[in-house]
């Protein structure tokens, strides 16, 4: 992809129907831009997952096309598209099947054949940033489950993808371990890393998510920065969604702006 390119992801009209005959996505069409942080919001069933997993190549379009990096996902191996995007399943037990923590941040870089010295880099950065540098020799499951979080999400960073896709990061989280994600994705963001982040919590999709993307019944419903999405309350509530409760405490209120975080709304009051 060429460096003047903007848009990193393309879908264009994308269909993909199940073997089942299940019509999950029915005719998609957006486009992603390099260093977003977007979210990807809806009910289950409503085709964000079928989506995503058309991005790093796990599925491939019934009709229609998705670009990735300039590539045609239908045209190139799903091992060429991991090189590029990375995907963190919600439930890390899915993801890790190595014998030490090592062994699994190591497993990507050495499969998609990662020059011998820059791998090295790579898994070191990878595990000093998610905090297991002094774990490297633990068996995954003799971790806590936040650990095993912060290591899958280690074996996709030592990949060094352009993207990388978080499916429901915050499940069992605690205030402490949610922001300490709000500050690797802003981190990714300073690394000029795309980030996908696939949530049903509002507040965290608010807190970091300049987009947000709604499905519905393998549509986009709405799609937009995430202030104005948050204003669309009767569309957010036919997908059985809300708003946070600070944006509806702060709509009813009605301050000078939809405020999508606490400090946001303290600021605006504090402005009156």
């Amino acid at each position: 992809m060429s460096s003047e390119t903007k848009n990193i992801i393309e879908v264009k009209n994308l269909v993909y129907i199940y073997r089942t005959g299940t019509r999950a996505l029915d005719g998609v069409s957006c486009c992603i831009q390099k260093g977003e942080i977007v979210g990807l919001i809806g009910q289950n069933g409503s085709g964000k997952t079928t989506l995503v997993k058309h991005f790093n190549g796990l599925l491939k379009p019934t009709e229609g096309a998705v670009r990735v990096c300039g590539l045609d996902t239908r045209r190139v191996s799903t091992s060429m598209l991991a090189r590029h995007a990375g995907y963190v399943f919600q439930n890390p037990n899915h993801q890790i099947f190595s014998p030490t923590v090592m062994e699994e941040v190591r497993f990507g870089p050495q499969n998609i054949r990662m020059e011998k010295e820059r791998m090295k880099q790579q898994i070191q950065f990878a595990l000093d940033l998610m905090e297991l540098s002094h774990l490297t020799e633990k068996h995954p499951y003799h971790l806590s489950r936040g650990e095993r979080q912060r290591l899958a999400i280690s074996s996709v960073v030592a990949m060094d993808p352009d993207i990388i896709i978080l499916d429901e990061p915050t499940g069992g989280a605690n205030r402490q371990q949610i922001q300490r994600l709000l500050n690797l994705i802003r981190c990714f963001q300073d690394m000029g890393k795309t980030t996908i982040l696939i949530t049903h919590d509002m507040a965290v999709l608010s807190a970091i998510c300049q987009r947000t993307i709604v499905m519905w019944q393998g549509k986009i419903m709405l799609d937009g920065i995430t202030r104005q999405v948050m204003k669309e309350e009767q569309k957010l509530a036919q997908t059985f969604l809300a708003p946070p409760q600070v944006a509806q405490l702060s709509s009813r209120l009605r301050l000078s702006e939809l405020a999508l975080t606490v400090e946001e709304a303290a600021q605006m009051i504090m402005s009156r």
